[in-house]
C-alpha cells in the first residue's frame, strides 16, 4: 500500500520539527534501546500519522498535550480506527514523560511484553 506523498511529506516534518517530549519520548526508544524492541517514530497509518510505533508488537503511543482537550471526540474515532486494525493504543499527557519518564516508561515495557486487549491513557 502506497502512502500518500502529502502524507509521507507530513510526517517527514513532524520528525524535523519534534517537541521536547517527543525528543526524550525518542531518545529512550531509537535504536533497539528499549529492551531492545524496534520503534518508528511519526509513521503514517493512513489516513492517520501516529507518535510512535512498534511494528512487530502492534503498539503505538501516542503523546497528547493541551490541544487535546479541545479534541477528545476525534481522538476516541482514532484510536478505535487504529484498535480496529490490529494495534494497541497508549496515550500519555506530555507532563506525565516529562515527569514520571521511568513510570511511562514501565507502562510501555508492560504492554510490549505482556499485551492488554485495552487501549487507553498509560497513566
Amino acid at each position: 500500500m502506497r502512502v500518500s506523498k502529502t502524507l509521507k511529506e507530513k510526517s517527514r516534518n513532524l520528525r524535523t520539527g519534534a517537541t521536547d517530549t517527543e525528543r526524550l519520548l525518542w531518545y529512550e526508544l531509537k535504536n533497539r534501546r528499549f529492551a531492545k524492541f524496534k520503534f518508528r517514530r511519526q509513521h503514517v497509518i493512513e489516513p492517520y500519522i501516529v507518535d510512535f510505533i512498534c511494528l512487530n508488537r502492534k503498539l503505538i503511543i501516542e503523546l497528547d498535550g493541551s490541544q487535546h482537550f479541545d479534541q477528545i471526540e476525534y481522538d476516541q474515532v482514532r484510536t478505535l480506527f487504529l484498535q480496529n486494525k490490529g494495534y494497541n493504543v497508549l496515550r500519555f499527557w506530555n507532563n506525565d514523560v516529562l515527569n514520571e519518564k521511568e513510570a511511562v516508561l514501565e507502562v510501555i515495557l508492560k504492554a510490549l511484553t505482556q499485551p492488554s486487549p485495552t487501549s487507553g491513557r498509560g497513566l
